[in-house]
This record gives structure tokens, sequence and C-alpha cells, in this order.
């Protein structure tokens, strides 16, 4: 990164570069190790968790207060819209905190078999709903996060500074060295006082602020990659029509994009409820009053999602969401950068929200930081840590921005599809006119999706002959049914 961080490493490992467990305190005539967290989202969290194991104290500073319970809050608006958790993000979360599935599924969190438990249209045409090859977390973002944030500041080691705000860093273009902080409501940043820190690690989300805080002591912000596609969010909770025979599926899913504006999906989420989210591209926003709401999915390409929610309970009201653009920062590109400032999560790669991969990634970031930072045959250097963190979320970039470069109406310095593009984009349309009716490349473009494989498998010999060779068989024009072989169970637990 900066000229000097190729020699200094992030500092919450000894100058031997050996690794140091977690819980010790300092050693005779050394000095404790500190780290700070910006954010207290689930990367920050994570982030947390893993620091402790090499720094003597993990800091977590966060604006808001968090609540008592799994309730939303307002650093969080998007919680109260539909989140999944990827398979890839399942394995990555109980390696980071070992127990934590089932603690979910004690909890009613549900798994959802992809394609069997969905009534799904994409592409033009539903998906046969064969055996499940992938499957969905579906409860609910506060939940989540809730049962993580009780695990994660349970350790010791590490402290947590509510309604409190980074407003700068510490240090100047060649080394962090903390962070200036501001108790949340504070009114001049005259009453800002310094925390020194030997790592600071920004995870404060999509609204960062760090460009300003690099540029003001001297560095160089990070190059930023954008892509819109205008996509808006309405999302509403609801309960199940009553002594209605239930649908065979457990949630509906239409998916948008080329010739499709407007999409919506519903799945189960804890406590018996549903929670429906709209979207739709720029000039096709879904309203946030409930008549509209309503009305929306009456525009979708198939009247099932529609007829369930004219019998379902609404059980909150309608909540709407703009911010849903792709932005990638470049912190793994050279520049003027100081060692000992990393930056994770949405803070670095935040994603159109319609690919569900957010919450993965996050716990993909964490896994691959506490690889770099425990690998003893290399000093983790700022640069080292940093390009680690960015591979972690290359492939979903890849897929998002993929996806959305060519939708109507994307925007920003990402938006161009280039001509060295044009032959992978030919071959990914020929897999999305077979995704949902061919199981070899419907379970290797799930792989890909979920993140547990990288997109090598789809040009697998078996997928190309079924790509280039495979019939496209007839548009299905009705959901079906289930078909047989061994299906998902409604919660983690099962």
């Amino acid at each position: 990164m900066a000229n000097s961080a190729g020699a200094d490493n992030t500092g919450v490992r000894g100058s031997s570069g050996a690794v140091r467990g977690g819980g010790a305190g300092p050693g005779a005539g050394r000095r404790a190790r500190h780290a700070v967290v910006v954010g207290g989202s689930l990367a920050a969290l994570l982030t947390a968790r893993v620091l402790s194991d090499h720094a003597d104290r993990v800091t977590v500073v966060e604006r808001d207060r968090f609540p008592d319970g799994p309730e939303p809050r307002a650093g969080v608006p998007q919680s109260r819209h539909l989140h999944v958790l990827l398979e890839s993000g399942q394995r990555a979360l109980e390696k980071l905190l070992p127990g934590i599935l089932a603690e979910l599924g004690e909890r009613g969190f549900p798994r959802i078999g992809q394609p069997s438990d969905l009534v799904q249209w994409q592409g033009g045409r539903f998906f046969r709903r064969t055996p499940a090859s992938a499957h969905l977390l579906t409860g609910s973002r506060p939940l989540l996060e809730w049962l993580v944030r009780r695990r994660v500041t349970a350790d010791p080691r590490i402290t947590v500074l509510e309604g409190t705000e980074v407003v700068g860093l510490v240090g100047d273009a060649t080394r962090v060295r903390g962070v200036r902080l501001r108790e949340r409501g504070a009114r001049t940043l005259y009453e800002a006082r310094p925390l020194a820190a030997d790592l600071v690690v920004d995870a404060s989300g999509r609204g960062t602020r760090a460009p300003d805080w690099l540029a003001a002591i001297g560095a160089e912000p990070a190059h930023e990659e954008t892509l819109d596609t205008g996509l808006a969010y309405a999302s509403r909770l609801y309960r199940g029509p009553e002594g209605a025979e239930a649908p065979d599926c457990l949630g509906y899913f239409f998916v948008s994009g080329k010739g499709q504006a407007e999409g919506g999906v519903a799945l189960p989420v804890e406590s018996g409820l549903h929670l429906v989210t709209l979207s739709g591209l720029r000039g096709s926003e879904p309203p946030s009053d409930a008549a509209g709401f309503l009305g929306f999915t009456a525009r979708l390409p198939h009247p099932a999602l529609h007829a369930w929610l004219s019998r379902a309970e609404p059980a909150s009201p309608v909540h709407a969401f703009r911010s849903t653009a792709n932005v990638r920062r470049r912190y793994d590109r050279p520049g003027r950068r100081p060692a000992g400032f990393l930056a994770t999560g949405d803070a670095l790669c935040s994603f159109n929200p319609v690919y569900g991969q957010g919450m993965a990634v996050a716990a993909l970031g964490a896994l691959a930081l506490a690889d770099a930072l425990a690998d003893p045959r290399r000093t983790p250097t700022t640069r080292r840590v940093q390009r680690a963190l960015v591979g972690a979320a290359r492939q979903a970039w890849s897929i998002a921005a993929g996806a959305d470069r060519v939708l109507p109406g994307a925007r920003g310095n990402a938006a161009r599809v280039r001509a060295a593009d044009r032959p992978a984009a030919w071959y990914l349309e020929r897999v999305m006119e077979r995704v949902g009716e061919d199981p070899v490349v419907g379970d290797a473009f799930r792989g890909v999706t979920h993140l547990t494989s990288t997109v090598g498998v789809l040009f697998a010999p078996r997928v190309v002959r079924a790509v280039l060779f495979g019939q496209v068989v007839p548009v299905l024009s009705d959901p079906g049914r289930r078909e047989p072989g061994r299906h998902a169970s409604r919660s983690v637990a099962g």
C-alpha cells in the first residue's frame, strides 16, 4: 500500500512474526497491542472476534446504542429488509463461532433448499423444483446480528464503545496510530479525544468516512468503482393465511433482470412470519404504501405471490430502501496509504442486495483476515492483509457487477461492458437459459452464486456440454411441485 507499508506489519503480531495467542497479558518489556474496529456491524463483530486472537485487547466503536434484544437499529436501515445467508457464509460463520448454526436452529432460523423449496421465476422461466443442491438461511438480520454480538462481546478481550463515533485518524501518511473519538451528539470536533491503537479496521459500512479521514492525514483515499442500477426496495412482514391450504413451497422468488424490471421475494423468517421484499429497477420502484405494495405484486410475471399476499395478514408497516449501488474501494492497489489501517465489509466492497451476498462476504472476509494473520510463513503487512480481504470479496463482486452491467439504466464508472467480456457474457447467457431446467448446469451455477465453488466449475466438461449442446426446453408456465428426492427442512435444527 504506502511506500512504508510493505515493511511495516499490521501491528498485531510481534516483531518476530510469530502469532501470539489471545488472552495472555503483555510479556515483560513488551507493551500491550491494541486494535480498534470502527462499526458494530456483522463484519465488524466478526473482525473483532478474529483480532482478539492476536491483540491483547480490541475496542469496537459504534455510533448506535445496541438494543437489548434482536431489534432493528437506526445504523442498519437495511435490517428491516430480506437477508439470506449463503452456504459459504454458513460454513465461515460456523468456523468463526462454533455452534452458532445450532443456536440459529434453536431460534427458528428457516433453512430453504434451492431449487426444491422455492417457486422461482428468473430469466423468463420458472425453475424445475429438483432436489436441493444448496440451502439458504432466511431468518431476520437483527436476530442473527444479536446472536453474533452476544457471543463476540462475551470475550473479555473485546470492549464496545456505544454511542461513540470516529471522526478521524491519529497518525500520518506512513502509519495510523489510533483514532479520534467523539461522543454521539457532541457539538464540535474540539470535543474529540484520541484513542491510541496499533491497528485500525474500518468496518463502518456503506457510509464510511474513511476517504476523508485518510485525506486529513495526508494519505491517498482508495479509488472507488461504482455500478448502480437504481434498484429500490420495499419490505413488509406478513403472517400466512389462516385456514388456507399450505402452498407446496417455502417461498416465492421472482428475480428482476433483462426484460423484467420488477421483482418480488417472500421467504420465511422466525416466529412463523414471512418477510416480503419487492424490488424495481430505476423507473419501476415499488411504492411504500400498503395498497400500492400489494398492487405492485400484480405486475409480476405470475399471480402466485399476489394471490398469497391477498390472503395473508400484514404484520408490519412497509419500509423502503434505496441505497443499492455496487461500490468497491481498491485499497489493494498502490497508493500513498498508511500501514496499520485496513478496510473490510461494506466499507471495502458493498453489493446490490438482490444477490444476497453481504453477510456471507462479511464472514468470508473475517476468515481471510484470520488466515492472513495466522500464516507463520508470511509477515502480515498491511498490503498483504488488505489484498486478502479484497480477494474474499472478489467473486461476489464479479457476480453482482457482471449481472448489473447488462441491465438497462446501469450507471457508474464500472458500468461499461468491455469487448473482452463479451464471449463470457454470451456463454453465461446460455447458462441462464438452462440453469432452471438442467440439474447439471443448475447445481454448478448454485455453487458459484453461493460462493462455495469458483466460476471455473461452469467450464467443467460436463457443464460445458450441457450449456453448448443441451436443448432449451419450452418455458414452464406453472411453478409445478417438488420433484422426488431429498429436500430441505424448515429450520436449521431440522
